[in-house]
């Protein structure tokens, strides 16, 4: 269920709703769409309250996570079918096909097939068939889903050049919070049915509103420590750590993001669990004052697990409420 959401999109702008399974994101874009009923409130595309008309007359496009093509038909056959329907001319129907085409690199493949089609192909007509309608809105729900994680890569990256190129307004959902950083202008949080927190994505990142917008958004997610702050320092178990900034005395939640953990001489004492090399970086999976901890190193470490370690920030260092969860 979702109640008391707010949120404009401005026109031309790539908004992506992110959240965990089951927070109500596909379900707001299904209620844009006109698939699902709302029982309260206004929707309103273009300034134009849509509430009560039918979703073929509410000016968007919808592309599904399961492509949605109709097997029996021709790439260029999938991508005019809503031209078909509105009673398009042959030439009409052929010059949009064409545009979308050109735009998607689909023109080799208009004569195949779906089942002749790779998955991404299939995902680049399903965006040609939304293309040639030149909605309003762009809906997407979840597109990426069922491609491998090199296709994901390239498709994100095709899709923000076809928004950049087509300046039309995309709502784009998502539980990736990565896809979520890389393609939006404004990224909605959600989560049980209600909107955490609106903003940029790296405004997001810097300034979580809470422990849930701090612990979904970043990758490898924030370090959450419980502390306490005591004459004006915080700390955790016994050690203090700098907030930059006065705090009322009493429990809080402390964040860290894993970039921002340097090894020091002195610091939070950690006990090495997993030391994970990647080449460019080093992850260390660490046990701080009870709490598992996350540090992303730029260099390569001899360290294994058992080591004791210091680790100390370099970066900003967050605090929320220890009992709401809200950004202090």
């Amino acid at each position: 269920m979702l109640a008391d959401l707010n949120v404009a999109i401005p026109d031309g702008a790539f908004v992506v709703l992110v959240g965990p399974s089951g927070c109500g994101k596909s379900t707001l874009l299904r209620m844009i769409a006109g698939l699902e009923e709302i029982t309260a409130g206004e929707i309103m595309i273009g300034g134009r309250v849509v509430n009560a008309l039918a979703p073929k007359e509410r000016d968007i496009s919808m592309v599904f996570q399961n492509y949605a093509l109709y097997p029996h038909m021709t790439v260029a056959e999938n991508m005019a079918f809503s031209l078909t329907l509105a009673g398009a001319s042959k030439a009409e129907k052929a010059e949009h096909v064409a545009r979308a085409a050109a735009i998607l690199d689909l023109g080799p493949l208009l004569a195949r097939y779906p089942r002749q089609l790779s998955g991404g192909q299939r995902q680049r007509v399903a965006m040609g068939r939304s293309i040639v309608r030149n909605p309003k809105v762009f809906l997407f729900d979840e597109p990426l889903s069922n491609l491998d994680a090199e296709l994901r890569v390239s498709m994100r990256a095709e899709i923000k050049a076809l928004h950049q190129r087509l300046g039309t307004t995309i709502v784009y959902v998502t539980h990736d919070q990565v896809e979520a950083m890389t393609m939006a202008d404004q990224i909605v949080v959600m989560n049980g049915g209600r909107i955490e927190q609106v903003g940029a994505p790296l405004d997001i990142y810097d300034a979580p509103a809470n422990t849930f917008v701090a612990s979904f958004i970043g990758s490898p997610a924030m370090n959450l420590l419980p502390a306490r702050v005591e004459g004006g320092v915080a700390r955790v178990g016994e050690t203090g750590m700098p907030l930059g900034r006065p705090l009322p005395e009493g429990a809080i939640t402390l964040g860290l993001r894993p970039e921002h953990l340097v090894l020091a001489d002195q610091g939070l004492p950690a006990t090495v669990q997993v030391v994970e090399p990647t080449g460019a970086e080093t992850h260390l999976v660490a046990e701080v004052a009870g709490a598992r901890v996350t540090a992303v190193l730029r260099d390569r470490v001899a360290i294994r697990p058992g080591d004791r370690v210091h680790l100390a920030p370099s970066g900003a260092v967050h605090a929320f409420d220890a009992v709401s969860g809200l950004r202090l």
